[in-house]
């Protein structure tokens, strides 16, 4: 039986290693789009087809990640504006990355200190009317910012000319 509990916690540790490293590689390709805008004002442009700018989707990114990981599950105190997440505007691309830069050391402190009791526990909170585990919930946050990351790659190849 002791030997079954180490191996679930191997996997486990696993597991919120393969979750940070996934979260770091999508936020440091969040930065490169951010970076790669020939005209930093170009990421604030909609069209009638576009209607999420990809500054705006940014911030959403951010304040997902720092609501959902950072304060429910860190316990660190932020406070979730998410209507700012889509109203604000012509926030500097350098900013976007240092808001960006903050969010992964939350993502990675907070994830390196879960325990397979964590993990397999309900998610504090019924984000979809529903009940869920925390393992469940860190994975569909990997999807998404993988889900926005695209819509903003797009957004840039678009309107960024």
């Amino acid at each position: 039986m002791l030997l079954l509990l180490n191996l679930i916690h191997i996997i486990y540790a696993m597991l919120t290693d393969v979750l940070i490293k996934i979260f770091k590689r999508d936020l440091n390709k969040l930065k490169v789009e951010i970076e790669t805008y020939s005209d930093e004002n170009n990421m604030w442009l909609l069209t009638d087809e576009i209607n999420n700018s990809a500054g705006n989707l940014c911030l959403h990114i951010i304040g997902n990640l720092n609501h959902f990981i950072g304060a429910v599950l860190g316990e660190t105190r932020y406070i979730r504006e998410r209507d700012l997440e889509f109203s604000l505007k012509d926030v500097a691309a350098m900013d976007l990355i240092n808001q960006i830069d903050e969010v992964e050391l939350v993502v990675e402190m907070v994830l390196a200190t879960l325990t397979v009791e964590n993990l397999e526990s309900r998610y504090p909170i019924d984000v979809f009317k529903s009940s869920m585990t925390t393992e469940f919930f860190l994975i569909h946050l990997t999807t998404h910012l993988s889900y926005h990351l695209g819509q903003i790659n797009y957004h840039r190849q678009l309107l960024d000319t």
